[in-house]
């Protein structure tokens, strides 16, 4: 790969919606709405300045909703990870002259939805997939069962264990209970994960992301716009996207995710090492998921990612603070987290995060995953333009 987007455009709003209740009581295109214009006055903006639109059904229609024409649109779905791509996507759109100001956009309502009958709060795989005729005849529950296969080839290759996935789920909860928005606020113990009931072996409940109404959005702008607009701006280090299959039956390796190539040269681009993270916001739809993204994006070898993250690594005091919000796990997860990756990477950089806030932190990755570990798409965030 040639060319770089390292600090030719930032960051320079973000918000997003969650609550201890899981519900909200906004849905729809008035709840998406209301995050991109609180994203715009987070950064000092107004409609009239964006001219750059991404949402990951359609950018167009959404675009049309809001009245404005941009000139530049991006509909890319990848799931879980698309707004680490839109974020991407819409780096390279400034740096090239494309777009201005470009805002991105989720939200969803699972909780509310099957509460209200609306439809929705239940998962479908996006079809037609040939998961229809190779997968769903075995009865794998969705979503839950892909990564359960991938939790089991990882305890049978490197000896992974269920009470160090546990600890994943243990450090996340330390970090939501420091997060007043969190939906989940008291702290468990690896024995509590353990004790949970089993969904698909070997992930227990507490070992599998929430099911929650969240939304939120981020404005970016070029470099040297951001930096006469309200907030710090948050820059664009680094940024590379993969993937390597589709349905689950089709990854290469059930134990190493395409984050193993997004990851290094999202961090060849911004020049750094993973020792020199402050903050991994790694997407946690479960807690293998999260032990995946460690080891492929370097911060330890693979098959000791379960030695890792005991001892409280990830928690608040460790040394690499992962999800401080307290992530899919513990936070909120509406179906597609990657967007509340962004936005508190952008916080915890600003400084905004209270008393979960990481002191000093001036790098900061936000890693999605997209599909069944299918799509992985990283970025590299910092304080500054350079390090």
């Amino acid at each position: 790969m040639t060319g770089t987007l390292r600090g030719a455009a930032a960051i320079v709003g973000v918000a997003d919606a969650a609550s201890p209740t899981g519900e909200l009581d906004r849905f729809g295109r008035d709840l998406e709405t209301a995050m991109v214009l609180e994203a715009l006055d987070d950064a000092g903006l107004t409609l009239a300045d964006v001219d750059g639109v991404c949402h990951s059904q359609s950018a167009m229609a959404f675009a049309e909703y809001l009245g404005v024409h941009p000139q530049y649109t991006d509909s890319t779905n990848t799931g879980g990870s698309s707004y680490e791509v839109h974020a991407e996507h819409a780096a390279g759109a400034i740096a090239a002259g494309l777009a201005d100001v470009v805002v991105g956009v989720y939200a969803a309502t699972p909780r509310s939805d099957r509460k209200q009958r609306r439809g929705g709060g239940r998962f479908t795989p996006n079809g037609p997939m040939p998961a229809a005729e190779w997968e769903w005849p075995y009865r794998l529950r969705m979503p839950m069962g892909p990564y359960a296969l991938a939790a089991s080839r990882h305890m049978y290759e490197f000896g992974t264990t269920p009470e160090q996935l546990a600890e994943i789920a243990v450090s996340t909860r330390k970090w939501a209970v420091l997060n007043p928005r969190a939906r989940f606020s008291e702290e468990i113990t690896v024995s509590d994960v353990l004790a949970s009931p089993m969904q698909v072996a070997p992930l227990h409940l507490l070992d599998c992301c929430l099911v929650t109404d969240g939304a939120g959005a981020f404005v970016m702008t070029s470099a040297e716009r951001a930096k006469t607009l309200r907030k710090p701006p948050v820059y664009v280090l680094g940024a590379a996207t993969c993937h390597d299959h589709m349905i689950i039956s089709q990854m290469p390796d059930l134990t190493t995710t395409p984050g193993a190539i997004s990851g290094p040269a999202a961090f060849s681009m911004a020049e750094i090492k993973p020792d020199d993270v402050d903050i991994l916001m790694g997407y946690d739809s479960f807690t293998i998921t999260a032990l995946l993204h460690l080891e492929d994006l370097g911060f330890c070898s693979k098959g000791e990612g379960g030695a890792f993250v005991e001892d409280g690594r990830t928690a608040p005091g460790g040394s690499l603070p992962m999800n401080t919000n307290g992530g899919g796990l513990s936070y909120t997860h509406p179906g597609a987290y990657g967007m509340f990756l962004i936005v508190e990477a952008v916080r915890q950089l600003r400084g905004e995060c209270g008393p979960r806030q990481v002191e000093g932190a001036e790098v900061a990755v936000a890693h999605g995953s997209g599909m069944v570990l299918s799509c992985m798409s990283t970025l590299v965030l910092g304080t500054e333009a350079t390090l």
